[in-house]
């Protein structure tokens, strides 16, 4: 697999498929890479956390927990632990779990949610992390303390993300608002507020660019919107099919020159923000994608529904993937685990 390199509309649009995982047992709820080691972590539906070497392309371990599911996940700092909310027991409070998945231990519970986290990361520069939840709060955490360090209580259905430098996070909440907190002072409120103008749908995804100049927001209407980190101001936005039962996911790539987002139909779509044009779609094989990453350290994604899929480029594709928006076949060569 060939290092991230710069890359252009004839490398994005050559992405195709080179391995599949389809061994699950439901839908995967969540995933994440490792900063800086190549590897992929999975929550499903089947209770499962799943550990992956990207750079092989290959399962490295697989283990359950029946007790408390595996919903949205994300790695610590270490590329062996990881952070996962809770699906079920909900009512004991035990809604995160810091685990580590080299002997399948749960390190710390961090109690305080009432109900089902929808939001979870990990700042980038320190123990901090932040998870928000259907009782309508944020709450602050540090790993080595089981207490919650901090909490904010909103409207709506919360989604939080940390800038790639670990100043600012960001908290998007009902009616479309955006809220910009100083990390290491987030008690005094939000230095910056603004609205997605004219969408009010709730926001279930928010992510920072690496640079940390744009934000990206998915909302349960399949809108997308890239937004000015420092001001707010609309860049571009895109509108997806419909998919009722499945919140999807869109991506920066690491260079923040392209975005990537499923949609209703089943199809991947791939945007360039230098010239806001669509620059590919592909069929996913999979149906509607409930996850979908780009690798930090490397030239491919991820994307997940009930099967998990790693897309590559290939250097002599039969048929590229067409440009404006027409889907076209890739071809798909599978691996075997």
């Amino acid at each position: 697999m060939m290092p991230l390199s710069e890359l252009n509309d004839d490398i994005v649009r050559s992405m195709a498929v080179a391995a599949v995982f389809s061994d699950f047992g439901g839908k995967l709820n969540s995933l994440d890479f490792h900063r800086t080691d190549d590897l992929l972590v999975t929550a499903s539906e089947d209770d499962s956390v799943r550990l992956y070497d990207v750079a092989g392309g290959k399962l490295v371990k697989t283990t359950y927990h029946k007790r408390h599911g595996a919903d949205r996940i994300c790695f610590t700092h270490h590329p062996n632990s990881v952070l996962c909310s809770s699906r079920h027991n909900l009512d004991s409070g035990e809604s995160l779990r810091y685990l580590s998945m080299y002997d399948n231990r749960c390190l710390r519970y961090f109690k305080g949610h009432k109900e089902r986290v929808v939001s979870l990361c990990m700042s980038p520069v320190n123990d901090s992390f932040m998870s928000g939840s259907l009782d309508h709060t944020v709450r602050i955490w540090d790993l080595r303390v089981n207490a919650c360090q901090g909490i904010l209580r909103l409207r709506g259905r919360p989604a939080v993300a940390y800038d790639q430098q670990g100043l600012v996070f960001a908290v998007a909440m009902e009616g479309g608002a955006i809220k910009l907190f100083d990390s290491r002072s987030y008690d005094k409120g939000p230095f910056d507020t603004f609205l997605v103008g004219g969408d009010t749908a709730e926001v279930c995804d928010i992510k920072f660019s690496n640079d940390g100049k744009s934000m990206l927001l998915t909302t349960k209407s399949n809108n997308i919107y890239v937004l000015d980190a420092y001001g707010g101001e609309k860049q571009c936005g895109f509108v997806l099919d419909p998919s009722p039962d499945t919140a999807i996911e869109a991506t920066f790539t690491p260079d923040g020159q392209y975005v990537l987002s499923g949609s209703g139909d089943g199809t991947l779509h791939a945007w360039s923000l230098r010239t806001r044009t669509k620059v590919a779609c592909w069929d996913s094989y999979i149906g509607v994608t409930s996850c979908l990453k780009w690798a930090p350290r490397r030239a491919m994604f991820v994307a997940a529904s009930s099967a998990l899929t790693f897309w590559i480029p290939n250097p002599n594709p039969k048929v590229d993937a067409v440009a404006g928006g027409d889907t076209e076949t890739v071809r798909l060569e599978q691996m075997t685990q």
